[in-house]
């Protein structure tokens, strides 16, 4: 679950701070291989979903004059992350659900997708388990869109959550979908591998943010070792997902961190 924040660029902490700069942070972080016509989408408007979650009824912590307050994180110029605490994610969560529960839109809860069904080369609907009860459902629809997945179940430690399987991408591959970028696996730097009571634990990138850096075994600054740096910017932080021990020489170059 997300712990830090929203990247916004509200400029509410620092009035340096622009879409333009976000969206130079973003191509950086990635190391150019991004899209960068997405990028520029998000950069430009994430300040206004920001906003939306507001006036949806999302509590973001607050500055002394009463605006959003903004925090620093990995990979980011000025104090960008809108949040709440340390739940961000769970505020979001129920923000989203209340306004679904506004506008009646039907949440099937525990009700899990097995398969996407088609009518010659269009999408007819989709076939579930509902888990509570034991038993299939049938969903008729004209058009279906995938906001589901992720694989981290396939890492041995993983702050993902158990369903993590991929079965998303599954869905999509098995109804005919082409798949791409399949070797971007979003992950995170730091989590807990012990006592094993907390192993999968994350540990959140607000930590970097505040100055908190990575050590090896050795006390050594690995990151700074494999990948030196010229400026003294932070380097740019990969976000989320595994929660693994940190082998720096197994982090792709285009995930620099600390």
């Amino acid at each position: 679950m997300a712990e830090g924040g929203v990247a916004a660029a509200l400029a509410n902490v620092d009035d340096r701070d622009s879409w333009r700069v976000h969206f130079a942070d973003t191509m950086r972080g990635g190391q150019y291989l991004n899209n960068w016509r997405m990028a520029e989408i998000h950069a430009k408007e994430a300040p206004d979903r920001v906003r939306e979650l507001e006036a949806w009824g999302a509590v973001f912590d607050r500055t002394p004059d009463g605006r959003i307050l903004q925090r620093n994180f990995g990979g980011h110029r000025y104090p960008r992350l809108a949040h709440v605490g340390d739940r961000t994610g769970l505020e979001m969560i129920r923000t989203l659900q209340d306004h679904a529960i506004h506008l009646d839109i039907d949440v099937h809860m525990e009700v899990t997708v097995i398969a996407l069904l088609k009518d010659g080369e269009r999408i007819s609907g989709a076939l579930a388990y509902d888990r509570e009860r034991g038993r299939f459902r049938l969903f008729r629809a004209k058009a279906i869109v995938l906001a589901t997945g992720g694989v981290g179940r396939a890492f041995s430690i993983t702050s993902n959550s158990w369903e993590y399987t991929a079965d998303g991408q599954a869905l999509a591959y098995n109804a005919g979908a082409a798949l791409q970028d399949m070797e971007f696996v979003q992950f995170h730097p730091t989590g807990m591998v012990w006592p094993p009571s907390v192993k999968g634990i994350l540990v959140t990138e607000g930590v970097r943010g505040e100055g908190g850096v990575l050590r090896n075994s050795e006390g050594r600054r690995s990151c700074s070792m494999t990948f030196p740096t010229t400026t003294n910017r932070r380097p740019p932080t990969p976000k989320k997902k595994v929660g693994d021990t940190y082998r720096a020489t197994r982090m792709p170059a285009a995930r620099r961190n600390c």
